[in-house]
């Protein structure tokens, strides 16, 4: 199926260039109108909904979701995104005074502050290891990685694929690693299901959080949480509700804890098996495919024009679906409107520490002349010579 046919399952705005695929995603009509019918029954019908029918809905987005991500379905379960099973696991853990948590300085903003602020709560202390850039190899990253680990060190906690500087790392390494040093790994993977093969039970690695409403097209709020079963008990919800010491408990304390936690819309996670199925339906591994290869076809075009060397190897191991840049500018944040106001671009302009990346984001829908319009902005912008 071509792009523009694609698009038109899509409802984004078409007087708008979409470059930025990775910060929300983008639900296409059928998954949409599933999430709508949904959220109609729920409004015709709110007590059997919610008291009833609901935990049966989310059983079955759970069942389909563990096939697609290969693990135990009691295993994992919805939270509304990625922050907050960082938040449930970080708070639940019996941190002592001088623990260290292990990070990249690579990792998403709203994690580092988590973290930080859990950290300063407990006496712990979160190692932000500097990553040297561009990456060169798996083994180069993991040496770099591993030279922050002590005596301390009681966890490691890792993106899958970066935000700002959108690069894929190489978790397996890490996680084989940090298994023969006894310590646990937490895998921030929010930008993972649907963007690149995931395999939790070949993973093997303790705790694993990821975004459903990003690459996996979703409604937005649809997100999982995975717990290896043997720490399962130790993981406390975040928000206590009827579930924890249940009066008719289920089979699985995990589930009862975090499965539901009060009134809210949990219907963005009950279109899991739709996306699924969408993404089969339009044959989404070779959609995929087609959508890292003009990645790559201009990468070496947007670091030439930015004078910013790639961050790294043009090779599946490191890039996907995603490909950022550093970029000089004095104001980000102006830049960001300038090319959304001026240039009707959607395309995210990050500040990470002291850099400023540029981020453009690919799926089916995009086209070469998607990228052609944000060259012809950059140069125009330049030109200009007020923010480049």
């Amino acid at each position: 199926m071509t792009a523009q046919s694609l698009k038109s399952h899509f409802l984004l705005n078409e007087d708008v260039t979409f470059l930025n695929f990775g910060s929300f995603g983008a639900c296409p009509k059928p998954i949409f109108e599933r999430y709508q019918a949904f959220q109609l029954e729920m409004e015709r019908d709110p007590v059997q909904f919610m008291t009833v029918r609901l935990i049966q809905y989310l059983k079955k987005s759970r069942e389909a979701l563990a096939t697609y991500i290969s693990c135990d379905a009691d295993d994992v379960v919805m939270v509304p995104n990625p922050s907050y099973a960082v938040n449930t696991i970080a708070k639940s853990i019996n941190w002592q005074v001088g623990d260290e948590i292990l990070t990249t300085d690579l990792e998403y903003g709203a994690c580092d502050r988590a973290w930080k602020l859990i950290c300063s709560q407990v006496g712990a202390k979160y190692v932000r290891q500097p990553i040297q850039l561009p990456l060169l190899d798996a083994k180069t990253f993991v040496d770099n990685l591993f030279t922050g680990v002590t005596d301390r060190t009681k966890m490691i906690f890792i993106s899958h694929i970066t935000s700002t500087t959108a690069l894929i790392l190489p978790i397996e390494e890490v996680a084989s690693w940090a298994k023969e040093l006894g310590i646990p790994v937490f895998v921030d993977g929010a930008h993972v299901p649907g963007h690149i093969p995931l395999d939790l039970n070949t993973l093997d690695v303790d705790y694993y959080t990821g975004a459903c409403h990003k690459w996996m097209m979703t409604p937005k709020g649809s997100s999982f949480m995975y717990v290896k079963k043997s720490l399962q008990p130790d993981i406390k919800p975040l928000v206590v509700s009827w579930g924890y010491e249940a009066l008719f408990p289920s089979h699985s304390t995990f589930l009862d804890w975090h499965s539901l936690n009060g009134t809210r819309d949990y219907t963005a996670s009950l279109c899991i098996a739709d996306a699924i199925d969408f993404m089969e339906t339009y044959n989404w591994t070779s959609v995929a495919k087609r959508s890292r290869d003009l990645v790559k076809t201009y990468a070496n075009k947007f670091s030439e024009l930015l004078d910013s060397p790639l961050l790294a190897p043009l090779n599946d191991d490191f890039i996907g679906q995603m490909l950022s840049v550093e970029i000089k500018t004095p104001d980000p944040e102006k830049l960001y409107r300038t090319f959304v106001d001026e240039y009707k671009i959607e395309i995210p302009v990050m500040r990470h520490d002291a850099k400023v990346y540029l981020r453009y984001s690919i799926n089916g829908f995009n086209t070469a002349e998607d990228l052609d319009v944000l060259m012809a902005a950059i140069t125009d912008i330049k030109k200009k010579g007020a923010l480049l």
